[in-house]
């Protein structure tokens, strides 16, 4: 894959995942080495003149009352990274801290913060190597940014902390960067600062996520489908004139989804029922309110890909060097809130879908899908897995985004818990692909016993595939692989609506 290059302005989240996951090459754009220069250039006019600048000739926070001689400028900068990185607890994934990398970068890039090319080009230097500072997953309030997780890849940086090279054992990061021939980062006024201050950790576990759960929402009116079929629902619930009259975006599309979905389906000439429950009659008005809670999430992290989040902001044109609140996090801590709301309703959902199928004096099929129950268990253990999970995503869904401990002798008084927020959304989402995996796998079988022939075309495609990988159960035996490769399958993006309509 071609390089993609950083301009501060057009990062997309296929980008970030590429980068993050795939490992593609990054550059820096000419034009933003350009404005970088000319920030810089302007910072070093104002520490000439002695004048005032926040973090930059004085101290941080409840010190910045304080001013910093000239001779301690840049240990300023050093005793602020080694001083914030504190953070405790599991590390992140790699994908997570090469995304925040990468943010970090295209925040810079936009010349806002006052710092050299150079402190841009060794995070791609990095990055581009495979190196990946260690970085503790805990400590972040998200109220000045993300100022422990990213003090310990500025730690990286300047040869103090810990990496690992392409997911392997941690090593000092002088040690590493020795043996290819990189010299740690030697900082200068305000770089430090730069380096720590904003939302970019928050923001690529969020932006993980999201890009995980909206290949599995896609997917999930496919699953639904799926046990609809098997269960013999009333197809006309989900004719689109339904939606067109309350007219939001999600439910019309998942309307024309699910009847285009079960077009041509023979199991549903007949409904066994005049209507169904609301597990499958309502699944384009609570599937399509997932849709569009995620589509507000999307347009934050959007927005946050190429947003400046630093903290003071340098704007050389106007001659101006500006104090706020960008570092604020709580428009992520907002979103990854919806992202985990979102994936907790698609899981229970789901998992009153898989009960149904199950439920023989519903479905009309064998008890737990197998026959001869009694002496087979069949799928009992596959619901009640789900019902644990889904206990612990509903306890879990509490939002995190009203939560506040002020910090910092009370200048930071109002904080966001981002970070806390966007780690919960992710573990969230790892839940619900486990919980629709579980379904996809009971409704195989269930629609292996109802008799996929009769099914609508894309949903027989989907039986298809999955009959190439599992056998239909027929007497007790372990699932947990089957749940595991069924999870994978999702994970993969295997039954978006683009594949199953596309190979007619």
């Amino acid at each position: 894959m071609a390089a993609i290059t950083l301009n501060g302005f057009s990062l997309t989240l296929d980008h970030l995942v590429d980068i993050a996951r795939r490992r593609r090459k990054v550059t820096l754009a000419a034009s933003a080495a350009r404005r970088m220069e000319q920030a810089r250039a302007f910072i070093q006019r104002l520490l000439e003149e002695d004048r005032p600048v926040y973090g930059v000739n004085t101290g941080f926070g409840k010190l910045s009352s304080v001013r910093i001689d000239p001779q301690e400028r840049v240990a300023l900068q050093y005793n602020l990274i080694r001083s914030h990185a504190v953070g405790v607890g599991d590390p992140l994934p790699e994908d997570v801290v090469r995304a925040a990398m990468v943010l970090r970068a295209n925040l810079l890039a936009r010349g806002h913060s006052g710092v050299r090319p150079q402190v841009v080009q060794l995070l791609l230097e990095f990055l581009n190597r495979g190196i990946t500072p260690i970085v503790p997953s805990r400590g972040s309030v998200g109220a000045s940014g993300d100022l422990a997780p990213l003090a310990h890849i500025a730690l990286a940086l300047i040869g103090e902390g810990m990496v690992q090279v392409h997911g392997g054992p941690p090593l000092p990061s002088r040690v590493v960067m020795n043996a290819e021939g990189l010299s740690p980062l030697e900082l200068e006024p305000k770089e430090g600062l730069a380096l720590i201050n904003g939302t970019s950790v928050s923001t690529a576990v969020l932006a993980l996520a999201l890009h995980d759960l909206l290949t599995l929402v896609e997917q999930a009116d496919v699953v639904a489908a799926m046990s609809f079929e098997a269960v013999g629902g009333v197809r006309t619930e989900f004719h689109p004139l339904i939606g067109e009259v309350r007219p939001y975006e999600g439910s019309m599309a998942v309307h024309r989804v699910l009847w285009s979905l079960t077009e041509g389906s023979r199991l549903l000439e007949t409904p066994l029922r005049v209507q169904d429950p609301y597990s499958l009659r309502c699944v384009p008005q609570i599937h399509g309110a997932i849709r569009d809670l995620l589509a507000y999430a999307l347009r934050v992290v959007e927005t946050e890909l190429n947003a400046v989040s630093d903290n003071p902001l340098v704007f050389p044109e106007e001659e101006r060097v500006l104090s706020g609140g960008n570092f604020h996090g709580q428009p992520i801590a907002f979103a990854a809130d919806a992202v985990s709301l979102a994936a907790t309703s698609l899981a229970v959902i789901s998992e009153r879908r898989t009960n149904r199928l199950m439920d023989p004096s519903f479905s009309g099929l064998p008890p737990f899908l197998i026959q001869d129950s009694g002496l087979h268990s069949g799928l009992m253990m596959v619901q009640v897995t789900q019902a644990a999970l889904v206990g612990e995503m509903q306890a879990r869904a509490h939002p995190h985004s009203v939560q506040n401990v002020s910090t910092s002798g009370d200048q930071e008084d109002v904080v966001p818990m981002a970070v806390s927020a966007a780690l919960n959304a992710r573990e969230q989402v790892e839940s619900a692909y486990r919980v629709l995996a579980m379904e996809l796998f009971t409704a195989f079988q269930a629609l292996h016993l109802r008799g996929p022939d009769n099914a609508a075309p894309p949903i027989r495609r989907v039986y298809a595939e999955l009959a190439d990988r599992f056998k239909p159960v027929t007497e007790d035996r372990p699932l947990f692989g089957e749940i595991k490769e069924a999870e994978e399958l999702l994970r993969s993006g295997r039954f978006c609506l683009e594949r199953v309509f596309g190979e007619k």
